[in-house]
């Protein structure tokens, strides 16, 4: 009888995750539930803006910081200033002083055209000068009136383009409607991050599901990861929005990371199973 091992890949909340909540509640959800650390989604809420805040939260739950999301979103625009190289810079210098390994960045927008043109060479520029991994994150294009309208450049697909680390989202592969174990394959060694999420494929809509509750392939991916010595990141990124209390949204929260843990943990030659293991599949 083969085992199931504990998996030793990191599985992270991100502080979107308990929007409307904010992010010191995100810190405290994290810590309760058991997650391993937290990705900082850098927006309006100040807190998340804030490195000397950040770090004594971080300090007090006794949760690190692992992953920083640069402020890339339409209405975070004017976070942290309004010239997207210095926004990567600024958070570049907040993974360094948190210790987190990754910033995850979208591809820039197309109005945004020196910073467009500019994009693959810089961040290789950046690379040069520092450990942190930036993981270029797949989007998604828009729909509107029967076309398909693409507000990203080079692409909202970072697949294929000679980016060295990539995010993958599997919410934002609903959205397109993409093969997202082909993408997942496609991508090899240059997966860096995964922003663990699901949903059915709504136009224009991006839902970051629970896993599970989608039609995304969550549990192949999470699989292969576990059977392939995936050393990145995984970052629950998911939608509370509409939960009805804390107390659901903790449930919805709780539920994604006994999935998360469940399809992490790939089975081993050894003849008994781990009771760890067998306690983080029943988290939920």
């Amino acid at each position: 009888m083969s085992v199931t091992r504990v998996p030793s890949v990191k599985i992270a909340l991100s502080t979107a995750s308990v929007y409307p909540e904010r992010t010191p509640d995100a810190f405290e959800l994290a810590s309760r539930l058991g997650y391993d650390g937290v990705e900082i989604m850098v927006g309006a809420d100040p807190v998340s803006q804030d490195i000397d805040v950040l770090e004594r939260l971080s300090d007090h739950y006794g949760l690190p910081i692992l992953a920083i999301h640069a402020p890339c979103l339409l209405v975070t625009q004017r976070v942290w200033g309004k010239d997207p190289w210095a926004k990567l810079q600024r958070a570049q210098r907040a993974a360094e002083r948190v210790g987190a390994k990754t910033v995850v960045v979208h591809p820039p927008f197309r109005w945004q055209r020196d910073y467009a043109r500019e994009f693959e060479t810089g961040l290789a520029r950046m690379r040069e000068e520092t450990d942190i991994v930036f993981a270029v994150e797949n989007m998604f294009p828009l729909k509107a009136r029967g076309n398909e309208v693409v507000p990203y450049s080079p692409d909202w697909n970072p697949v294929d383009y000679e980016f060295p680390q990539v995010t993958l989202d599997l919410s934002h592969t609903a959205v397109s409607g993409s093969d997202a174990m082909e993408m997942f394959t496609k991508l090899g060694d240059r997966l860096a991050h995964l922003h663990l999420a699901d949903g059915v494929g709504i136009a224009n809509k991006d839902e970051h599901l629970v896993p599970g509750r989608g039609n995304q392939p969550c549990a192949p991916i999470l699989e292969r990861m576990a059977g392939n010595g995936y050393d990145g990141l995984v970052v629950l990124e998911i939608n509370t929005r509409k939960a009805g209390g804390r107390t659901e949204r903790m449930e919805d929260l709780a539920e994604a990371l006994a999935f998360a843990r469940l399809h992490l943990a790939a089975p081993s030659k050894a003849g008994v199973r781990s009771s760890t293991a067998g306690t983080a599949g029943s988290d939920g």
